[in-house]
Parts: C-alpha cells; sequence; structure tokens
C-alpha cells in the first residue's frame, strides 16, 4: 500500500500504457515512440547532480550563504533564493532534497516560531518549482518539451524569462510582507502578557519545547549567528574537492549535450563510463519510477495518437486553450505528465510549455517536486502538517493567479 501511494503516477501510467495495448497491440513501432535522448539526458542530470549532493557541494554553498546572514528574514531570503537559482541548473527536485534539510537544521539552531518556518518552507518549494521554469535542464518536463518541439536555446530563454523576472519579485515581496504581517500579530499578542524572555534571559519555551506560537524573537547578534553558522556547518556533509571538481565538469558535458553542441549518445557514454568508475553507489539514487514514468506516457501517447477520433476530439478540445488545459490538467496528475501526455496533441509548444510550468502552482501534487518538502517537514517531532498544508495552497493559488493573469496579458 505505501509502494501504492508513493508510485501512483508512475502506476497510472503504467496501467494507461497497458490499457492502450489492446487498442494497438504491441509491435517493434513501439521502440520509435520513446524520447531516448530525453531519457539519457534525464538520467544523466539526475545522476551528476547526485554526485555533487554527495560531496558536499551544496552543503558548502548552504553554509557559505547562511554566514553573511544576520536576521531571520535575511536567512528566509537567502534560502528562497538560493532555491530559486539553483533549481535553473540542478532540477526543483534536487534542489529541494539538498536546501530543505538544511532550512529544518537551521532553524532548530534558531528555536525560532514555527510559523517562520512553514512560511520559508512553503516560499523555498515555489521559489524552486518558479526558478527551475526558465532553463531547459531545470525541471523533466522543461527538459521533454525542449525536445519535442525543437526549441533553441535563445527562444526557449525569450518565452519564459517574464514569467522568472516576475516570479522573483512576487518571492520576495511576498516573503517581505508575510514576514512583517506577522511581525505585526505577535506585537499585538504580546501587549497585555508576559515578555517572552525572562530576567535571566533565557527564552521562555511552549509546550513543545520551543518559544511559543506568539513569543517574540529576540533579536540575534553577529555573535550569536556565527555560532549557528559554526554549528550547523559542522552537521554538513564534509568537501571532496576532487569529486566536486569532477561531476562539476560532468555537469556541464550534459549541459553541452542540451545545447546540441555534444551528441547525446556521446554524453551518455562518458557521464556512465565516469561514475561507474568513480562513484557507482550513484545509480542507486537515480529516480528510476521518474524515468519508467516517461516510458509508459511515451507508449500511451504513441497508442493513443494512433485512434483518429480520440486524437482528433483532443486536439479540437485542446486548440487554442493548450495553456489553459495544461494548467488544470497539472492540478490533477502534476506537471510532468501533463506535459507527456498533451504533447501528442498540440504544435502550440510555447502555451505548453508555459502552462505546464505555471500549472506546477496550485495543489499539492501539481508537482511532484512540492511533495519532498511536505514529507520532510511532516516526519518533523511538532510538525504541524495542516497549517502548512493551509499556506501551502493559500500562496501557490495567489502565484498562480498572478502569473496565469501575466500569462493571459502577454498572449
Amino acid at each position: 500500500m505505501e509502494f501504492c501511494k508513493k508510485e501512483a503516477v508512475t502506476l497510472i501510467a503504467g496501467l494507461l500504457a497497458f490499457a492502450s495495448c489492446f487498442v494497438i497491440p504491441p509491435s517493434a513501432e513501439y521502440m520509435g515512440y520513446i524520447n531516448w535522448s530525453v531519457l539519457a539526458l534525464l538520467f544523466c542530470l539526475m545522476t551528476v547532480s547526485a554526485g555533487l549532493r554527495a560531496a558536499g557541494a551544496f552543503d558548502w554553498l548552504c553554509g557559505k550563504l547562511l554566514g553573511v546572514c544576520r536576521t531571520e528574514l535575511g536567512t528566509e531570503l537567502s534560502l528562497e533564493i538560493l532555491c530559486f537559482f539553483l533549481a535553473m541548473f540542478l532540477t526543483n527536485d534536487v534542489t529541494l532534497v539538498t536546501v530543505v534539510p538544511f532550512t529544518l537544521l537551521v532553524w532548530r539552531k534558531m528555536r525560532a516560531a514555527s510559523g517562520s518556518l512553514i512560511r520559508t518552507l512553503v516560499i523555498e518549494t515555489v521559489a524552486a518549482n518558479l526558478g527551475s521554469m526558465l532553463t531547459p535542464f531545470g525541471n523533466p518536463q522543461n527538459l521533454y518539451l525542449y525536445s519535442a518541439y525543437g526549441f533553441s536555446i535563445a527562444d526557449f530563454l525569450r518565452v519564459m524569462f517574464p514569467y522568472a523576472a516576475a516570479s522573483f519579485a512576487l518571492i520576495l515581496a511576498a516573503t517581505v510582507g508575510m514576514a512583517k504581517g506577522e511581525k505585526e500579530r505577535q506585537g499585538q499578542q504580546d501587549q497585555g502578557q508576559e515578555t517572552a524572555v525572562s530576567s535571566g534571559g533565557e527564552v521562555k519555551k511552549g509546550i513543545s519545547g520551543e518559544m511559543g506560537r506568539g513569543a517574540r524573537i529576540p533579536e540575534r547578534r553577529p555573535d550569536h549567528w556565527k555560532g549557528i553558522r559554526n554549528e550547523t556547518t559542522d552537521d554538513a556533509l564534509p568537501m571532496d574537492h576532487r569529486r566536486i571538481a569532477l561531476y562539476t565538469a560532468l555537469f556541464v558535458f550534459a549541459v553541452l549535450s542540451v545545447l546540441h553542441v555534444v551528441s547525446t549518445p556521446v554524453m551518455f557514454a562518458v557521464i556512465t563510463l565516469a561514475v561507474l568508475l568513480s562513484d557507482r553507489a550513484l545509480f542507486r539514487t537515480v529516480d528510476y519510477s521518474l524515468l519508467l514514468t516517461f516510458v509508459f506516457f511515451f507508449v500511451f501517447i504513441g497508442n493513443i495518437g494512433k485512434v483518429p477520433s480520440f486524437s482528433a476530439w483532443l486536439s479540437g478540445v485542446m486548440q487554442g486553450r493548450e495553456m489553459i488545459c495544461a494548467i488544470l490538467a497539472s492540478q490533477v496528475i502534476s506537471n510532468v505528465p501533463a506535459a507527456l501526455l498533451l504533447s501528442g496533441f498540440t504544435a502550440d509548444g510555447t502555451s505548453l510549455l508555459i502552462g505546464t510550468n505555471l500549472g506546477g502552482l496550485g495543489t499539492l501534487i501539481a508537482s511532484m517536486a512540492s511533495l519532498i518538502t511536505y514529507k520532510l517537514y511532516a516526519a518533523e517531532q511538532d510538525a504541524e502538517t495542516g497549517r502548512y498544508f493551509a499556506l501551502f495552497t493559500a500562496v501557490n493559488v495567489f502565484f498562480l493567479l498572478i502569473l496565469t493573469g501575466l500569462a493571459l496579458f502577454l498572449k
């Protein structure tokens, strides 16, 4: 049962592929359905990103970033900005797997109120999903659509830049606005109550052992932040400079393949051989269920595309509504499957690209990367999952409405 919950999208894709086999019997043509270049690129990018993470590169980057922060708001903004830009190169899910545990560690060291942690995690997730949309290798659907519709890198960036720029501005404004609103609410709650700091200078704790929800967070002195930084860095993975250099070079090699400078077969062979010789354990970290999901959808789309009546009907439904259809489909089946499914029935790759990226906002499953943050937070001892879900939904719907309005205006 746990496996079914974890791999629900893969199982559904498998059932759709299996059912379509009764419409179009299996044959050698099935091999032509599959975009092998996309699978190879996705496999290599996941492997190399895992190598960089295992070598301690991201923990070092997070530690350096924390070292320049002197306030809680500054830490929030720094981590969110890191998610936004890191996701452009390392995909949204790899970014969240790296930054979210670091965020949880920092907040435990700060002993800050749970509200600020939830706010930070929610915006980090939004930042990773929106930052990843700027580049072809920022998320799986971008990599697929970039290849399937033959975008040039210049055209791709031209299409997505306005939304990435607007998203960055919204992230900054939302963070500052919510932090200011919470500070004002805390100030009102503190009136008429005992001060949050006792005469001995110790913070009064709530029932969870952390600061109470309404407690005022004391101002952090520079030496206090230095202590947090040192403690957090001590808990980080040790850096392996040799491996970081190797996997950085391999990542650049993979990007050159995305840009069609290096052929995909050569890129796949070089990276696979290099990882096999340096750290074959990385192959166990690859999300093979995602790759299998791609294969299943390739088969389903290929088979259904050969049914004239269904293909004509779905193409008619989507015509002129590609972006909206992609956004709505993403809310139910998430944006990667939506991109794979809908791409077989429209020639408007630009609208589909915009729709599946904006469609990663909204529900918790609109982007599967969002589940990473939720699961990591839910595993915390005093997690307030209901509060997290409510804020996540509110923030995501707000961002989705604003950016969809921008898309309709630009269109």
